[in-house]
């Protein structure tokens, strides 16, 4: 026994008042596959329409490996011409994959081709879409967003394996203090309990996503996502109604990240040593005392 996933609740369509006080409001995850039945994207976006939009712009590229402790956080491996890199995708398996793409600063005309789902819930921030590219075998490692956001995650082109912890389980997960991102070292689809004791018994859900799906994924939700085939992901994202949520998200994003970032280039190999002890101790003291 490892983790205890359970499926994430999955429907065709949902009326607002289902979603805001079945999921919205007690923050639980929902898969909606006819969210995206009438917006143009579903039938347009496919690989060579995008190739044909963002064509040879250079774009950064990050890998599975573990962050570099001399380096900033989301540090990228290398970079490619757009075009380029979705024929490699398409063609053979690659950790590259592309993170926190604004493919509308390069292509305005494609946020005609979406439908922000403001009759399920207010609070989107127009001007934050991105987008998320990568080759199957490429893995986005356990994180929570640090501005704590509500998030409408569409996938099209393949299937995407993901993970959800609510955030309660967070030192339960290793949590690297000063940071949203839980220790690289453990495989989240098949944690080695004996080295990371405390993963045993952690309750969290998962779902293959495939092409149209929406997930969302409520404020502070802990995630991982593994690309099965080549293919690719929008993000939307909205602020929670509470003044709190919102304050708490400024906080971690003015000091928290920040905080993280100078001791990091600061320190670099020691910092990074001295967190993941951190982690461990806590994540031992939080199993011995039975938490969440």
């Amino acid at each position: 026994m490892s983790f205890v996933l359970s499926p994430i609740d999955t429907v065709e369509t949902i009326s607002p008042a289902d979603f805001k006080e079945n999921y919205l409001k007690p923050r639980r995850p929902l898969v909606i596959k006819g969210l995206t039945k009438d917006w143009p994207a579903r039938e347009k976006w496919t690989a060579d329409y995008m190739k044909e939009v963002v064509g040879k712009k250079v774009v950064p590229l990050y890998n599975n490996s573990k962050a570099d402790p001399s380096k900033p956080i989301n540090t990228s491996a290398a970079s490619m011409p757009f075009d380029e890199y979705i024929d490699l995708i398409r063609s053979q398996p690659t950790e590259l994959r592309i993170f926190f793409f604004n493919i509308f600063k390069h292509a305005p005309h494609l946020l005609n081709d979406i439908i922000l789902p403001k009759d399920l819930m207010g609070g989107f921030i127009e001007s934050m879409p991105a987008m998320f590219f990568g080759g199957s075998n490429s893995v986005t490692f356990l994180h929570y967003d640090i501005d704590l956001p509500h998030i409408f995650h569409t996938h099209f082109g393949g299937r995407k394996h993901v993970i959800l912890f609510e955030n309660k389980w967070k030192e339960r997960l290793y949590c690297i203090p000063n940071t949203t991102y839980a220790l690289e070292d453990y495989d989240v689809a098949n944690p080695d309990i004996k080295r990371f004791p405390a993963l045993e018994g952690i309750e969290g859900t998962e779902v293959f996503l495939e092409h149209g799906d929406t997930l969302f994924m409520p404020t502070g939700y802990w995630h991982w996502m593994k690309y099965i085939d080549g293919s690719f992901s929008l993000s939307l994202r909205a602020w929670d109604a509470s003044i709190s949520r919102k304050a708490a998200g400024m906080y971690n994003l003015a000091i928290k990240g920040g905080l993280d970032s100078m001791l990091k280039m600061a320190f670099k190999g020691k910092y990074a040593k001295y967190r993941e002890g951190l982690a461990i101790q806590r994540a031992e003291k939080a199993l011995a005392k039975g938490k969440p």
